[in-house]
């Protein structure tokens, strides 16, 4: 299920971020989490969802947040998909489920003519969900990655609404 996150689901993400496997794929996460910055980044959401920058949702797995996907970087006309997971969820199915979900928001409900994601280039899960989704490779380019404290390889995608592919 996927519902708009809140600021109570902060702690919840700090738990899942507190696991290096899944913050180590994540280019702006910080590890190890911080509660407050976690805590004020949440405490955002609602104020992004009303002015239209970003739309972020908790995944619900019987109840419990396994994990978030969000429509960040809105612009009007563009906006980047980005989804982060607890370990206990992969290789289930549920990232490309709620990024179909979004995708299909982002298009139909937004009116987005295109959606950006990207992921490090050693994280071959997600390089198989945006590709079933339909995104296409740009490019791979070396980026910051505050998690690692270092720079990595990332490869960045781009997906055109239906009737606008070139």
């Amino acid at each position: 299920m996927l519902r708009p996150s809140t600021a109570a689901d902060a702690e919840r993400a700090f738990e899942i971020q507190s696991d290096w496997d899944v913050t180590q794929m994540l280019r702006m996460a910080r590890f190890p989490p911080d509660r407050q910055v976690m805590a004020d980044w949440f405490a955002d959401h609602e104020q992004e969802w009303q002015a239209g920058t970003a739309c972020r949702f908790a995944v619900e797995l019987d109840g419990r947040m396994i994990g978030l996907a969000d429509l960040d970087g809105i612009d009007g006309h563009q906006g980047e998909l980005g989804y982060w997971y607890e370990q206990t969820a992969w290789g289930h199915g549920y990232a490309f489920e709620a990024a179909s979900a979004l995708r299909d928001f982002a298009f139909r409900d937004l009116g987005l003519s295109s959606l950006k994601s990207g992921h490090a280039a050693d994280n071959a899960a997600s390089c198989r969900v945006l590709l079933k989704l339909g995104f296409k490779l740009i490019d791979i380019v070396e980026v910051f990655s505050n998690s690692r404290g270092e720079s990595i390889r990332q490869c960045r995608y781009l997906l055109e609404a239906p009737g606008r592919a070139s």
